[in-house]
């Protein structure tokens, strides 16, 4: 139920059109991904990054080690209020 000048459908073809962009988007981010070559040794430190993983994951540059450090380092800050108070209910 468009109002104005729009069509009845033009909120249904702009949420198709959002969508197919997602994908699209989404489809060139794979592609551009796949397309860099796996190092054989890691970036960081060096060591040798095993074919399993270089098999797995396309385009890696570092070692489980390195990543498992990386990924520990990116732990969110904020913690969860169990409080559930009225300025968290807010957000």
């Amino acid at each position: 139920m468009a109002g104005g000048w729009a069509r009845d459908d033009a909120v249904n073809e702009q949420i198709e059109i959002s969508t197919a962009e997602a994908v699209a988007r989404a489809r060139q981010r794979a592609a551009r991904v796949a397309a860099v070559e796996a190092a054989e040794s890691c970036v960081e430190c060096d060591e040798p990054i095993p074919e399993a993983r270089r098999a797995a994951i396309p385009g890696v540059q570092l070692c489980v080690a390195c990543q498992s450090g990386r990924d520990r380092a990116r732990r969110p800050l904020g913690g969860v209020n169990r409080r559930a108070s009225k300025d968290s209910q807010l957000k």
